[in-house]
């Protein structure tokens, strides 16, 4: 098997998390990531092994802090297929001219506009639509986990309508320079938020709409949903559809798994690295179903929940498995589960 060689431009949140996930994969070589910083992240991806690649006017700033670059990121580019642009929110369209100088495919994060990629992408929704792009831009956390349980409950009966409220977290738990401390913020006071426009990126022509605020917490985001459908289910049909479905996983609120802080603890204690949950988990007891009228929660873990598209988004590019064969092989070598927790 030729392995696709990967780079991935950024070693934050997403970033780091998806270079550790490439370099997992049997069909990915991960050639390197770009740093445009000497900072603690660079001396950790060092330590791993990992070379580092980074702007031309810092080779100097590196290697005066102990730091050997491995080239440039120009140099990287010109190594691999596939680059997975991680930058901060707004820099990866800056990057875009790059890539296409040097003819390499691009996967963006959500916090780019959509138009910066031929396609919005989440796998259980439109991996098929995916297949052999130049470019893909994988949702956001909190899209990614609506379009996992909407794509799901579409295997039980089509979806008329879309009503959700996020509870948003109000920073990943490194950030020391975002609030609120001490309120319940409309992000915006008006409807519908952007979650909504972003879900339609991937399936346009679905009838959502979606309101969100901001509370302090560092840990996850909960989503509040409400689906009407085109004909009656039963709960029964709801929770199986959604067992059936990989990445997405039951929570059992009545053996302690009740709140953002009882997930967190429980993937510590599975020794889960950073405690990251690139699944969906909704509270199987939230689920509920009259007629056509279905409701849940869900839990977003904002950190690691794109990690696994990140990987699909790949292999979708370079067109080199279907959608259950990237599922399988991304799901295994991530650990990943699906089903009710906790279990034996």
């Amino acid at each position: 098997m030729v392995a696709v060689k990967v780079g991935v431009n950024g070693f934050g949140t997403i970033g780091k998390r998806v270079a550790e996930a490439v370099a997992l994969q049997p069909d990915m070589e991960l050639v390197g990531v770009v740093k445009t910083r000497p900072d603690y992240a660079a001396f950790y991806a060092s330590s791993r092994g990992i070379p580092l690649y980074v702007p031309e006017d810092r080779l100097e700033e590196f290697r005066r802090r102990g730091l050997e670059p491995a080239g440039t990121v120009e140099d990287l580019l010109g190594k691999v297929d596939v680059v997975v642009d991680a930058t901060p929110g707004g820099v990866g369209a800056k990057y875009k001219p790059l890539y296409e100088k040097h003819g390499v495919k691009a996967i963006f994060q959500g916090g780019e506009k959509a138009d910066v990629a031929e396609v919005s992408f989440n796998t259980l929704c439109n991996y098929e639509e995916a297949r052999g792009k130049r470019s893909l831009r994988v949702v956001s956390c909190n899209t990614t986990g609506l379009l996992r349980s909407i794509c799901a409950l579409q295997r039980v009966a089509r979806i008329e309508s879309v009503r959700a409220t996020i509870v948003r977290r109000a920073a990943d738990p490194k950030e020391v320079k975002r609030g609120p401390v001490n309120a319940i913020v409309p992000n915006p006071a008006r409807a519908p938020s952007h979650h909504a426009l972003d879900v339609k990126t991937v399936l346009p022509s679905l009838d959502i709409v979606t309101m969100a605020v901001v509370v302090p917490t560092t840990l996850m985001h909960v989503h509040i949903v409400y689906a009407r459908l085109a004909s009656s289910v039963t709960r029964e049909d709801v929770v199986q559809a959604f067992m059936d479905t990989p990445r997405i996983l039951l929570a059992d609120d009545e053996a302690g798994l009740a709140s953002t802080a009882d997930l967190v603890e429980y993937f510590r204690d599975l020794g889960r690295k950073r405690y990251d949950i690139p699944e969906l988990v909704i509270w199987l007891n939230s689920v509920n179903a009259s007629g056509n009228e279905v409701m849940w929660m869900q839990a977003v873990h904002q950190e690691s929940i794109v990690v696994p598209e990140n990987i699909d988004a790949i292999r979708a590019v370079m067109d080199m498995a279907s959608m259950e064969e990237t599922l399988k092989t991304t799901d295994s070598t991530l650990g990943l589960m699906r089903g009710v927790i906790p279990r034996k």
